[in-house]
């Protein structure tokens, strides 16, 4: 069922913040991570991550493999000169 939209300006994206680039597309950032989780398979287990991301509200973070997150975004998971992934 429709519901009625109730329009309270946390959808808008402020623009005067973001670079596009030549097909007018901009990358997300990611701030910081929020939470960890892991799913365990049969034979191996699959760690995860809780991004905010920049110019997104905390109901809008998702869930990222660590890994990846830690291949793109390394500076996200810097603890004090250790990496969050060893503690």
């Amino acid at each position: 069922m429709l519901k009625r939209y109730h329009r309270d300006g946390d959808y808008i994206i402020k623009w005067d913040s973001i670079v596009l680039d030549k097909d007018l597309q901009y990358e997300e950032e990611p701030v910081e991570i929020l939470d960890r989780d892991m799913h365990k398979l049969r034979t191996k287990e699959i760690k995860f991550v809780k991004v905010q991301w920049k110019h997104r509200p905390v109901e809008e973070a998702t869930w990222k493999i660590e890994r990846d997150m830690q291949d793109k975004y390394p500076q996200l998971f810097v603890d004090l000169g250790t990496t969050a992934s060893l503690l």
